[in-house]
């Protein structure tokens, strides 16, 4: 902390949140950029299409014919009609309406959902690797986000033997994300049925990130909600609804715990943003729904291309992601700093990855995530200037 920031007393909460290294990687590339360097982006999570255009349009009707007022803190009633549906269209699962809270993003229903459940000192146990603002949550509540190393053995997901392991009378939740950031590994039905049954075993919770879960490639994802009312669920517009700067989530929780949720958006956030909820209404239409299955299959055959053009370069990706849009690379055979990689590679060959240490504490020096959101030319340049550089003897 500087100086200044201490002459102000800031808050002591603020020391314990570490900087977002993919923004700091976004930045230089940014900076290159603006002195004329052609930068390949493969650091951002962000999907490059825009979102499809009956979204769009949809927006464009609510802002010409509807008020854009405050709605409801938990959503309009036809959207929460609508998630609820989209369960019962594409999981064979039904879910009442009166469950569905709509969200400013899936980072509200994470923060909505830790407040509602988590008590200050109590923990929450996180899957390292893993998206740090998960634990950046925690730790702003007054939780304690606990740890739990995992490496390929275990595919990079927490298990209900690691999750027992690690439990102590201080644990609340166990968190999971299916499809992982940044390996984009899935949780086996299983192992999610053990982990929700062991949160009951102990009176705790099992909490689902699932806003990769229709970025799945090859498979059916199964969703956690399968496992009972009391899983937590969380899922997004961003990712494969393409709806990022829309910021626009929802959570399914408890019917028993709804109001009290509901009491916390409306202190927290009053409402998500009334035209983001008319447009999304859209997202689920048979004609977005085809736009969407086609970028689905341009995903997977990246990620087709990409895995094994690592891998003939020494960037050894062991357990092939089944989701999402990421590779989480094992960098060790070229280098045993992945931040200075990443530097160099973007500095000196034009390519943004962002380097292991955003995701954790376990071997972060000897990984990268890449993503896959440039077309397959993109990626085939970017295969080769890492191949250049290597032959440099970066």
């Amino acid at each position: 902390m500087s100086p200044e920031a201490r002459r102000l007393r800031l808050a002591a909460r603020t020391g314990a949140i570490a900087p977002f290294e993919v923004m700091e990687i976004q930045s230089l590339a940014r900076g290159l950029e603006a002195a004329g360097r052609d930068v390949i982006h493969l650091e951002i999570g962000e999907p490059d299409f825009r979102t499809p255009a009956p979204v769009v349009e949809a927006a464009r009707r609510a802002l010409a014919e509807r008020p854009m007022n405050y709605t409801s803190a938990l959503g309009i009633a036809p959207l929460r009609e609508a998630i609820a549906r989209h369960y019962a269209d594409r999981h064979g699962l039904a879910v009442d309406p009166a469950r569905v809270v709509v969200t400013a993003g899936s980072s509200a229903a994470l923060h909505l959902a830790f407040a509602a459940f988590l008590d200050p000192g109590e923990e929450v146990l996180l899957a390292d690797p893993g998206y740090p603002c998960n634990r950046h949550f925690v730790s702003v509540l007054g939780g304690v986000p606990k740890a739990v190393p995992v490496g390929p053995e275990e595919r990079y997901q927490l298990s209900a033997a690691a999750a027992r392991a690690a439990w102590s009378e201080r644990t609340r939740i166990a968190m999971v994300a299916s499809p992982s950031n940044p390996t984009g590994t899935l949780v086996p039905p299983t192992e999610m049925s053990a982990l929700a049954a062991l949160a009951r075993e102990k009176g705790g919770v099992l909490l689902a990130d699932e806003i990769y879960q229709g970025l799945v490639y090859g498979q059916d994802a199964r969703t956690a909600a399968h496992e009972g009312e009391d899983v937590l669920v969380i899922n997004s517009f961003s990712k494969y609804f393409q709806m990022t700067g829309w910021r626009l989530g929802w959570l399914l929780a408890p019917a028993a715990a709804v109001r009290e949720v509901e009491k916390l958006a409306q202190n927290l956030y009053i409402s998500p943003a009334a035209v983001s909820q008319h447009a999304a209404l859209a997202a689920f239409l048979p004609e977005t729904t085809a736009i969407l299955e086609a970028r689905r299959q341009e995903l997977a055959a990246r990620r087709d291309f990409l895995v094994p053009a690592l891998e003939a370069l020494g960037l050894r990706v062991p357990v092939k992601p089944e989701g999402a849009f990421y590779v989480y690379a094992d960098c060790s055979a070229v280098t045993d700093d992945s931040f200075g990689f990443a530097r160099r590679l973007l500095e000196q060959a034009g390519v943004a990855v962002t380097p292991g240490k955003d995701f954790g504490f376990h071997r972060p020096e000897r990984h990268l995530r890449i993503a896959y959101t440039q077309p397959v030319a993109r990626l085939e340049e970017a295969v080769g200037r890492i191949a250049a550089l290597l032959r440099a003897g970066a």
